[in-house]
């Protein structure tokens, strides 16, 4: 029975020279070893020598198994199966804190879930506040407003980073390069009269409160 794939694994061409590398480490590993075998002057400064070296070591040979075969992944979407035979999925995130998990960031962490791109009638998103915060529900009420906005817009200028703070920063500039000017116009309404309403709503509430 043939195995079934959406991705293509590629070995790194430089496979020979990594693990020849590894090769040669591995004896000085060894060599090491010997001379603390072989050179034995027990005192204080030569056991934590020894024992810092074998920990060094000993992390060092663990690691080894994720280098010995690298490969590239590329996905393959043309194997992908159409939306109606998706699988449905469940996203929870989960925050107890405002004041160590900022609403904010939580919020927007549920609008990139919200604005996946995949079937909307296939994909829940649960928001689990174990810390019962007045702020975290406050602050789902906005973002479900601001993602009535978002996602649309993501989805008619096929924006791939859908978390709203990575692009409206100066990070995000790169996909913005080179497009019309009905989409900066469009950017510019989301930012500064919808993003940004988000901001001035949820930041204030999370300092007063906290």
């Amino acid at each position: 029975m043939a195995t079934f794939t959406l991705h293509k694994e590629t070995v790194q061409p430089w496979l020979p020279l990594k693990r020849a590398y590894i090769i040669f480490q591995s004896i000085c590993v060894l060599f090491l070893f010997y001379y603390r075998i072989s050179n034995l002057f027990i005192s204080y400064p030569w056991i934590l020598m020894t024992l810092a070296e074998s920990i060094i070591s000993f992390m060092w040979i663990f690691k080894q198994s994720f280098r010995w075969r690298p490969v590239n992944r590329s996905v393959m979407t043309e194997k992908l199966p159409p939306d109606e035979k998706l699988p449905g999925l469940d996203i929870f995130v989960c925050t107890i804190d405002p004041e160590k998990e900022p609403t904010v960031d939580v919020m927007n962490t549920v609008i990139s879930a919200i604005a996946m791109d995949y079937p909307s009638n296939k994909l829940s998103i649960y928001l689990s506040d174990d810390g019962g915060s007045p702020i975290t529900l406050f602050g789902i009420k906005e973002a479900f407003e601001f993602a009535k906005v978002w996602v649309p817009f993501c989805k008619k200028y096929d924006v791939k980073s859908r978390c709203p703070k990575f692009f409206f920063s100066a990070l995000g500039e790169d996909e913005q390069l080179l497009r019309s000017r009905e989409f900066e116009e469009k950017r510019d309404h989301v930012k500064v009269f919808i993003y940004l309403l988000l901001l001035s709503k949820v930041s204030p509430i999370n300092k007063s409160i906290l």
